[in-house]
């Protein structure tokens, strides 16, 4: 069976075409600035043939056009036709309450989607463009929705529940709904692997660390609570995005900057995190670079409140569940910053943390424990890859 698995933004199209007989890619690429000056179509074959196209894309149907044209072209192309095509996977970031699993995109499944838009207005509206796209382009083909925050919907109420009043949630449904489900779901099975036991046995901590990032304490295999809420602003800070704030900070700057909802969004989103701490970058490595090789002391404090965010996280998590068996880093920053780890288990050996030093150092974008053997808390070091949950779901399901 071979699955297409399709990530829409606002301005661009990841994709891979998955092999399932095999379990592997057989070609990726990135459509990008779709309605944008200068858009391209990135393209590469598991035989390592690449390719660059540049051209006006100006909707997700004529990005989606061109994805499929060179899957099926003789020159670059991994398939012969649109029949090998056998089923559709996209990743939908917000499914609400209504999605507890990857689900048959039907009616019902796309008036779900459309009504969790107003929940994530900058997300859903993009994925349901790669939807339809899809549907005119290959009709008869399923398609299968996996939902970032269908992994979180096993949070018990205490710990999803604002302390607003109760009617907006009932009226609104505002609540913690937590992202990066299919990561966080992905790398805690191979955590399970990885320690020879079951994951229901396990009480994991998982770090999904990039631009944008979320902590998961996973419980019995399932999420007992995690740092992103109704939307991906709160908890850790990130790249452009605030993480906690308090509220009030914000309606005192809207009130003395003048600046109305719209921009106050575009402030916590964009301006923030990282950059706006350091001014230099939202990108981990230029801002390491500025802080160790240029002593700069706006870069150094980024640094030191990125690293103690995610340990008040991990402390707050193991409190919260008794322990843990083990913390597992991912993402791009937890899975190749060796500096970043060390700085956030600094200070944690009360908690049975045993890092080692050696182990870490050599230890990037790869499987591997990086604490001591005698260490009674395990640190993992594991690749995410939400592209292939997606596939597999949507080859279970089709």
């Amino acid at each position: 069976m071979k699955i297409i698995v399709i990530n829409c933004g606002s301005s661009s199209i990841k994709y891979q075409l998955f092999d399932m007989t095999k379990n592997e890619v057989i070609a990726k690429g990135l459509v990008d600035k779709i309605g944008l000056h200068g858009s391209y179509i990135k393209h590469e074959r598991n035989d390592g043939d690449k390719v660059r196209l540049e051209g006006e894309i100006v909707d997700h149907q004529i990005g989606i056009e061109y994805m499929l044209g060179i899957l099926i072209s003789k020159k670059r192309g991994s398939i012969k036709s649109f029949d090998e095509i056998d089923a559709v996977g996209h990743r939908v970031v917000h499914g609400g309450e209504k999605f507890h699993n990857s689900a048959l995109i039907d009616d019902n499944v796309l008036a779900g989607i459309k009504e969790c838009v107003d929940l994530a207005p900058l997300h859903n509206p993009p994925n349901l463009k790669g939807i339809y796209a899809m549907q005119s382009l290959l009709p008869n083909v399923p398609q299968v929705a996996t939902f970032d925050t269908a992994f979180h919907q096993t949070m018990p109420d205490y710990s999803y529940m604002y302390a607003i009043p109760y009617s907006l949630y009932t009226k609104y449904g505002i609540r913690r709904y937590g992202f990066h489900g299919s990561s966080h779901r992905f790398v805690s099975h191979r955590a399970a692997k990885m320690l020879n036991t079951y994951l229901k046995k396990l009480k994991l901590i998982t770090c999904h660390l990039g631009n944008g990032a979320s902590i998961t304490a996973i419980n019995n295999g399932g999420s007992m609570d995690t740092s992103m809420g109704l939307t991906p602003v709160e908890g850790l800070i990130m790249g452009t995005r605030t993480g906690d704030l308090d509220l009030g900070v914000l309606t005192y700057i809207m009130t003395k900057e003048e600046i109305g909802v719209q921009a106050a969004n575009t402030l916590i989103n964009k301006h923030s995190g990282m950059l706006g701490i350091t001014g230099i970058s939202s990108d981990m490595r230029e801002i390491e670079e500025a802080a160790f090789e240029d002593n700069n002391e706006r870069a150094s404090l980024g640094l030191q409140r990125y690293h103690y965010r995610i340990k008040k996280y991990i402390g707050a998590y193991m409190a919260a569940m008794g322990g843990a068996d083990a913390i597992v880093f991912t993402g791009g920053i937890g899975e190749n910053s060796p500096d970043s780890r060390e700085e956030i288990c600094k200070g944690l050996e009360f908690a049975g943390i045993e890092f080692d030093e050696e182990k870490n150092n050599i230890t990037r974008g790869k499987e591997a424990i990086i604490s001591k053997d005698s260490s009674r808390v395990k640190l993992m070091v594991i690749p995410t890859n939400e592209e292939l949950v997606i596939a597999e779901d949507t080859n279970k399901i089709i």
